[in-house]
C-alpha cells in the first residue's frame, strides 16, 4: 500500500474528498452534536454559480421595457408565468418554488446585489460569499455566523467553499467516486488511528454519514436533485448540522438562454421538492432556504439569443420558517436612464441586509452578533 502523508490524510478527510486506500462514503465535522436537533432552525444556503438571470426567473410583466430590450426571449416567459403580486410572475419551469409562493413559504427579492460591481464570476463568488468588501476569501459570512452562535455546518461540496472557511465548526460531504470497502478495513482502519484522535473521529463521522445518507449515494449520483435529495435527508437526521452549502453550476448562459434555463430551472425546482421531501415536514418547519448568484446578466439580450454578465439579481428565501408570499425590494425600472451604467437592473438593496434579516430573525441573532458577521450592515425590514 503506498504510504499516505498523515497531513494529507487529515486534509482530505476533513473536506470529504476519500483517497483510494480509503474508500469511504465521505466526511464532515460537526462538533459537538449532543444539543442538535432535527426540529432545531435550520437554514440551507445554496449558491448559483455563473450568475443566474433574474429577469428570466422573476419576470416583471407590468414594465414595458422588458419587451423592448429581450422580446425574443421574454415573449414566451411571459405567456407562460406563474401570476405574483405586484404584476410579476416566476417562470413557469419554476412550479415547486411557485408553490411555496402560494403556501407563503417563499419570498423572492428582486433587485439586489453583493457590493462587487466588476462582473468577474470568481471575484463576484467569492464576495457574495465572503461577506466582506474588500474581499477576504479564507473569512465566510456562514463561518462568522456557525462562530457567533455556536451553531454547525456542512458543505455538499469536494471542498470547503469560501461561505464556510475561516472557522472550525463546518466540515464538507460529497459522494464517493470509488467502489465501497469491505467493513474489515474500517476496522482495520479504527485499531490504526486509536491512537490519533483525530483521524479516529474524521473515520466515524464519515462512517454515520454514509449510514444516514445511504448506499444509493454513489458516483453517478451528482446531479443537484441527488445532493439536494441528500442534504435533506442528513437534516431531517437527530444529529444533523444547523446549516448546510449546496451550489449548482451551469449558469452562464451568454448563448440560447430561453431553452438552456429552462433545463436549469426545471433541475433546480426537482431538487428543491426533493429536498424538502426527504427533511420531513418537522424539520421543513423549522428551516430557511436562501437561493443566491453572484450577480445577474445584461437587461438587453445578445447576438447569439443569450444575456451577458451584469449586475442587480434576485434572492429567493423559502422554507416553512419563511413567512412569505409577497415579492419584496423596490424595482429600479427597465428604462435605459433606469439601468446600472445603461446596461444592467439597477441594485436597490444589498443582499447582505436580506441575509442579515433572516439570521436575525430565524436563528436569533443579536445586533452585536450580527454586526460580527456583516459589518456596517443594518438588516432589510421585511415587509
Amino acid at each position: 500500500m503506498t504510504k499516505i502523508n498523515r497531513r494529507d490524510l487529515i486534509k482530505w478527510l476533513g473536506a470529504g474528498i476519500v483517497c483510494s486506500q480509503i474508500p469511504v462514503t465521505g466526511s464532515l465535522a460537526f462538533g459537538s452534536t449532543s444539543n442538535h436537533q432535527s426540529n432545531s432552525p435550520k437554514l440551507v444556503w445554496i449558491v448559483l454559480r455563473g450568475a443566474m438571470d433574474s429577469l428570466h426567473a422573476v419576470l416583471p410583466a407590468f414594465d414595458g421595457n422588458l419587451l423592448v430590450h429581450r422580446r425574443l426571449i421574454a415573449e414566451p416567459a411571459l405567456e407562460a408565468m406563474l401570476p405574483m403580486d405586484q404584476g410579476f410572475g416566476l417562470n413557469n419551469n419554476l412550479p415547486t418554488l411557485h408553490s411555496w409562493y402560494q403556501q407563503k413559504q417563499m419570498v423572492p427579492v428582486v433587485a439586489v446585489a453583493s457590493p462587487y460591481r466588476q462582473r468577474s464570476h470568481f471575484e463576484g463568488q467569492d464576495v457574495l460569499e465572503s461577506g466582506l468588501f474588500p474581499l477576504n476569501q479564507d473569512n465566510g459570512w456562514l463561518s462568522r455566523a456557525l462562530e457567533a452562535t455556536g451553531k454547525t455546518g456542512l458543505a455538499v461540496s469536494h471542498s470547503l467553499p469560501v461561505s464556510l472557511r475561516g472557522g472550525q465548526l463546518a466540515g464538507t460531504w460529497y459522494p464517493n467516486t470509488i467502489p465501497s470497502a469491505k467493513e474489515d478495513l474500517y476496522q482495520r482502519l479504527f485499531q490504526m488511528y486509536k491512537q490519533d484522535d483525530l483521524l479516529h473521529d474524521r473515520l466515524e463521522e464519515a462512517l454515520n454519514v454514509r449510514g444516514i445518507v445511504g448506499n444509493s449515494m454513489n458516483g453517478n449520483s451528482r446531479k443537484f436533485k441527488a445532493l439536494a435529495e441528500a442534504a435533506g435527508t442528513l437534516l431531517s437526521h437527530q444529529e444533523s448540522p444547523d446549516a448546510i452549502m449546496l451550489e449548482m453550476g451551469g449558469w452562464d448562459t451568454h448563448d440560447n438562454q430561453l431553452s438552456r434555463l429552462s433545463r436549469q430551472f426545471q433541475e433546480l425546482d426537482s431538487g428543491l421538492q426533493t429536498m424538502r421531501t426527504s427533511m420531513g415536514e418537522q424539520t421543513w418547519n423549522n428551516t430557511i432556504v436562501m437561493i443566491a448568484t453572484e450577480f445577474g446578466r445584461t437587461v438587453a439580450m445578445n447576438g447569439t439569443g443569450g444575456t451577458d454578465h451584469g449586475t442587480a439579481s434576485c434572492l429567493f428565501m423559502a422554507g416553512g420558517a419563511v413567512n412569505g408570499g409577497k415579492v419584496q425590494s423596490n424595482w429600479p425600472g427597465l428604462a435605459k436612464k433606469d439601468l446600472y451604467e445603461e446596461r444592467d437592473l439597477r441594485p436597490t438593496s444589498d443582499i447582505r441586509q436580506w441575509i442579515s434579516a433572516a439570521l436575525m430573525q430565524h436563528w436569533q441573532l443579536s445586533t452585536a452578533q450580527l454586526k460580527s458577521i456583516f459589518p456596517d450592515i443594518t438588516p432589510a425590514k421585511i415587509v
